[in-house]
């Protein structure tokens, strides 16, 4: 529960290769100074996205407006996520004081995130956040998501995620045309 709701579970489905001894990527979750928190614990990828999309879109049908994505424990992003994470806060930017800060933000996930472009429509580790002065206590009062399925992960997804950021920056559009023809083709059951 966060704030007397119930959260949902939005499962994180991973593949490994044969024999590999993979840690379970996983999302926790609170609230602090009128922010919902979300920390990712490990990669942020094709298969963490929906989970983080269904839960932020739950909030944003609570009346949330304002998130925190904690990326301290997350070495790297794909284009999926990024354009889950993008195609988050456009759709924040139309709410009034709808925002998405990005906390803990390496140098690594930094670059690919300006790569995009995506730096324009994220709030990357902002120092005059509310929340900024007491990371490490907002981080020990956090959950894991719990509860229900998601609707798992497929091209439709994928395709959306690709076209936001194609929607951020037009350049990018260039960068995922072949990725887009082949989801297109597969999303239309080809």
């Amino acid at each position: 529960m966060i704030d007397g709701r119930l959260c949902l579970s939005y499962p994180i489905y991973r593949t490994a290769a044969p024999n590999e001894l993979i840690k379970d990527d996983s999302l926790d979750v609170g609230t602090t100074d009128g922010f919902v928190w979300i920390r990712l614990n490990g990669k942020g990828s094709f298969s963490t996205s929906p989970a983080l999309k269904g839960f932020v879109e739950s909030r944003m049908e609570g009346g949330d407006t304002s998130f925190v994505i904690d990326l301290l424990d997350c070495p790297a992003m794909d284009s999926t996520f990024m354009g889950t994470l993008a195609g988050l806060a456009m759709r924040l930017s139309r709410i009034g004081g709808g925002r998405m800060h990005l906390n803990g933000v390496c140098d690594r996930n930094r670059q690919s995130l300006e790569d995009l472009g995506l730096e324009k429509l994220l709030e990357i580790d902002p120092d005059n956040s509310a929340w900024q002065g007491h990371v490490h206590d907002v981080r020990k009062t956090l959950s894991p998501l719990q509860g229900r399925d998601s609707e798992g992960l497929d091209a439709a997804h994928l395709l959306e995620a690709h076209r936001k950021l194609c929607e951020a920056r037009e350049e990018n559009t260039q960068k995922f045309e072949a990725v887009l023809d082949a989801l297109e083709k597969k999303a239309e059951g080809g």
